[in-house]
């Protein structure tokens, strides 16, 4: 019994690197995996080299419905489903590996951050789960994009298909 709790906790040791790695926040840690906070912190620094970021998560679903952050929420998203349907891992490594990908189709400068960064992505699947976002189809062209319920009743039409008129400056 005590083996088959090392190796749970090896199985969770390997998460929490992959998940600090990926950018996951303390809370994010915690919840994810059975180790204590001080076994986090101590993984958190040796990865990282520096104490984790402290404050809230964000939390409002708000921030999914800007055009340029509703195109990346929705194709993380529509990643994190399809690995779902063909893959029988635990959500955690499924939401590991659809970030993966995510990252790979939409690199960002050294320097720079993603616009949709691993909390954010954890935080969207938790939003989803609790019927705070869901994925409506777009009346145009078709795709599934990531929609607060107050757009699920009225046609929906994708930032992709109408962009903003601040999105032509953004592309420059």
């Amino acid at each position: 019994m005590s083996d088959q709790n090392i190796l749970d906790e090896i199985n969770d040791i390997h998460i929490a690197m992959a998940l600090i790695r990926a950018g996951a926040r303390m809370q994010v840690l915690e919840s994810e995996t059975a180790l204590s906070r001080r076994k986090l912190l101590r993984l958190y620094k040796e990865i990282n080299g520096c104490s984790p970021a402290k404050g809230m998560l964000p939390f409002s679903p708000d921030w999914f419905m800007s055009w340029e952050q509703n195109i990346h929420s929705s194709l993380f998203y529509n990643i994190y489903l399809y690995l779902q349907r063909t893959e029988k891992k635990r959500p955690i490594e499924t939401l590991l590996k659809a970030y993966r990908l995510y990252r790979e189709q939409c690199p960002c400068e050294p320097d720079e951050k993603p616009v949709l960064e691993f909390t954010r992505a954890w935080t969207l699947l938790r939003f989803v789960d609790c019927n705070m976002l869901e994925q409506v189809t777009c009346a145009n062209c078709g795709g599934n994009f990531i929609s607060t319920s107050r757009y699920t009743s009225a046609l929906f039409t994708c930032s992709l298909c109408h962009p903003p008129s601040r999105a032509s400056k953004k592309a420059r």
